[in-house]
C-alpha cells in the first residue's frame, strides 16, 4: 500500500484495530481499491466509507469489531441453515454477518433485485459498487412519481419472496434513490422464508414502506401482502 494512502487512513480512522487495518491493506494491495477517500455514513453496525479505484469510486463497508451488537445479529443469522454451526463468539458472528450481506448481494442480483455489486470481502469488510455519485436514500429524497415508485419495490419485495427470501429490515433507511429508480442496500439481515420469524419479518418490511408511502398515496399492508405472496 502506498505510504502516503497508508497514513491518510490513520490519520482519518484511527478508531480501527490493527485486525480491519491490516485488511484494508490487503484489499487494497489486491487492487479492489486504491485508498480510502472519506466517509460515508456511520450505521448502527458498520462504518460507511468511498474509495478510489482508477478513475471511479467504490463503497468499503466496514463493520465494527467491538462496538457491534453481535447479539441481535446472531438473533437475525441463528435461523440460517447456511449458519446453523455457528457459534456465539463475537468476532465469528460479525465475520459470517459480513459474508452473509455479499451473499445475499450475489444472490439478489441474480434474481433480478437492484442492489450494488458485490466485489470484495475479507473478514469485517465488505467492498461494493457505487450507486450513483452517491445516490441519495429515500428518507432524503422522496421520488417524482410515488405510485410508480412504490411499485416497483413492492415487485422487488414479491421476487424475492418467490425466490425464498425475505429483506427483514426494510424502509425509506435503505432504500437508494437512483434516478428514480429504488435500489435496496444492507443486506446482511435477509433471511430464507425457512426462517421461523420470516413472516413476521416481511409483515415488518411491508408496514415500513406503506408507512412511509401514505403521506403519498393510499397503501394497504393487506393488499401488499396479498401481491406478494400472488394471492
Amino acid at each position: 500500500m502506498p505510504k502516503r494512502y497508508k497514513e491518510e487512513f490513520k490519520t482519518m480512522h484511527n478508531v480501527f484495530d490493527q485486525f480491519t487495518d491490516r485488511n484494508i491493506f490487503k484489499l487494497i494491495s489486491e487492487g479492489h481499491f486504491d485508498g480510502i477517500q472519506g466517509q460515508l455514513t456511520l450505521g448502527k453496525e458498520a462504518n460507511i466509507f468511498i474509495a478510489k479505484k482508477g478513475d471511479e469510486r467504490v463503497i468499503v463497508k466496514i463493520y465494527r469489531l467491538q462496538t457491534c451488537d453481535f447479539n441481535r445479529m446472531y438473533d437475525y443469522i441463528k435461523y440460517d441453515p447456511r449458519y446453523q454451526h455457528l457459534k456465539k463468539r463475537r468476532r465469528e458472528i460479525i465475520f459470517a454477518w459480513a459474508q452473509r450481506e455479499f451473499r445475499n448481494l450475489l444472490k439478489a442480483r441474480e434474481i433480478g433485485i437492484n442492489v450494488p455489486k458485490p466485489i470484495a470481502i475479507k473478514f469485517n469488510i465488505l467492498v461494493m459498487e457505487l450507486i450513483g455519485e452517491p445516490a441519495p436514500k429515500l428518507k432524503d429524497m422522496p421520488p417524482k412519481n410515488p405510485k410508480e415508485f412504490f411499485g416497483e419495490i413492492i415487485k422487488m419485495m414479491k421476487k424475492l419472496y418467490k425466490n425464498g427470501l425475505v429483506h427483514a429490515d426494510l424502509s425509506h433507511f435503505n432504500i437508494l434513490n437512483h434516478n428514480e429508480t429504488p435500489y435496496i442496500i444492507d443486506w446482511s439481515q435477509c433471511t430464507q422464508s425457512e426462517n421461523p420469524r420470516a413472516e413476521e419479518y416481511l409483515k415488518r418490511d411491508i408496514r415500513n414502506i406503506c408507512n412511509f408511502f401514505s403521506r403519498y398515496l393510499k397503501a394497504s399492508e393487506e393488499q401488499v401482502l396479498r401481491t406478494i405472496k400472488g394471492k
